[in-house]
C-alpha cells in the first residue's frame, strides 16, 4: 500500500524493521520536505515488493555502472518525474537511501546519491566513497556521495 510521507509528522511507518528506523524515516521526510517545496511534489513511497521495478532499475544502474550490490534488504521505493527529470528512490533496512536522478533530455544531469542515516555505519560495498555531512532538523546528520551516471538505462 502506498504511503505519502509527512514532513511535519515523522513516522517510521514500513521502515520498523531497520535498526535506525528514526533516523530512515526522517532521512525520508527531509527527501518529502524537499521536492513538496521545490517541486510541489508529494512524496509517495510503497514497499519495495510493490515497486520492484523501481528496485530493479536502481539496482541494474548500481551494478553496470560501478558494479555495485547493495547488501541490505530493501524497504521502500518511489519514483517520479520532475522538471523533466525521472527521479528513483531506494530506501534500505540499513538505513541507507540510494537515489537516482535521471534526465529524461540527452545530455542532461544524470546521477546516483548516497545518504546514509544517522547512526549508521558506512555499508561495506560503499566503503570508496567520501561521504560529506549536512545538519537536518528532520534527520541529525545525514551523510551523503554520489556518482555521475555514464551510460544509458
Amino acid at each position: 500500500m502506498a504511503y505519502v510521507v509527512d514532513f511535519a509528522t515523522v513516522s517510521t511507518v514500513g521502515l520498523e524493521s531497520s535498526p535506525v528506523a528514526e533516523a530512515l524515516a526522517g532521512l525520508r521526510a527531509n527527501e518529502a520536505r524537499y521536492f513538496k517545496n521545490k517541486f510541489d511534489h508529494v512524496f509517495t513511497v510503497e514497499p519495495a515488493e510493490q515497486a520492484a521495478a523501481t528496485v530493479d532499475w536502481v539496482s541494474r544502474i548500481l551494478e553496470e555502472e560501478r558494479g555495485l550490490v547493495i547488501a541490505s534488504k530493501p524497504l521502500e521505493a518511489t519514483a517520479f518525474e520532475v522538471d523533466d527529470t525521472r527521479m528513483a528512490y531506494v530506501f534500505y533496512e540499513s538505513g541507507l537511501s540510494v537515489n537516482v536522478m535521471y534526465a529524461v533530455a540527452e545530455g542532461g544531469k544524470r546521477a546516483v546519491g548516497f545518504k546514509l542515516s544517522d547512526g549508521m555505519e558506512v555499508p561495506e560495498e560503499l566503503g570508496s566513497f567520501k561521504f560529506a555531512r549536512q545538519k537536518s532538523k528532520l534527520a541529525g546528520t545525514i551523510r551523503g556521495s554520489y556518482f555521475v551516471i555514464k551510460k544509458e538505462h
